[in-house]
């Protein structure tokens, strides 16, 4: 696989965010919300696996021979898509949400060395009953098998297991939200957050 030169990336200076959250914590409507406040550029790293896959490239017939096998899909794969995704995006981004990733601390390590280091991590904390519950009411809606108790259970577990060392190893920039409430008091913390993080940052607030 080529190297892809970041250069261009860090010279810009623009913030980027890791966006965390268990399935059904919200993050999606928040990266929305965030999208249309600062004009970032929402990334995810599941997105951009489909992306490949469905474009029918060779490295997306690759990967979908994988994930069909049930085979992690490598480190470097994912980060590779992520950079070019980034670079792609570049003139037209004022910063990147990088939403679901890491989802272990040796990606978040790859990231800041191959990368820029986040400027900010987003944990949106929520109790795995109103995620469940959220989970299994989108089923409902939109007849989705996948969400179903069992399965919700077993992905709770592996969220969990992976997303604790990673915001204990980024606690110091991690502003953890609680996603429990209602979607505009989320909201409010979300735009706090970042607007103190673009201020440090130096660079400009929106006036909305």
């Amino acid at each position: 696989m080529a190297p892809v030169d970041m250069d261009a990336l860090k010279s810009k200076k623009v913030p980027i965010i890791w966006v965390l959250g268990g399935p059904g914590s919200g993050k999606g409507t928040q990266c929305e919300r965030l999208i249309q406040r600062y004009g970032f550029q929402h990334l995810s790293s599941g997105d951009l696996l489909r992306d490949e896959v469905a474009s029918g490239s060779a490295k997306g017939k690759e990967l979908n021979e994988m994930m069909k096998n049930g085979v992690l899909v490598p480190r470097a794969v994912v980060l590779d898509l992520i950079k070019q995704a980034m670079l792609k995006n570049l003139g037209s981004a004022k910063g990147f949400l990088i939403d679901g990733y890491p989802r272990e601390v040796e990606q978040g390590v790859d990231f800041e060395d191959q990368i820029a280091p986040a400027a900010l991590v987003l944990y949106f904390d929520c109790s795995d009953e109103t995620m469940t519950e959220r989970l299994l009411f989108r089923a409902k809606s939109s007849g989705r098998a996948d969400d179903n108790e069992e399965t919700i259970k077993k992905r709770l577990v592996t969220f969990h297991q992976c997303s604790e060392p990673v915001i204990k190893k980024y606690a110091e920039k991690c502003v953890s939200i609680s996603a429990n409430t209602d979607v505009d008091t989320i909201s409010k913390k979300c735009f706090e957050s970042v607007d103190k993080t673009l201020k440090d940052l130096g660079l400009p607030v929106p006036s909305n």
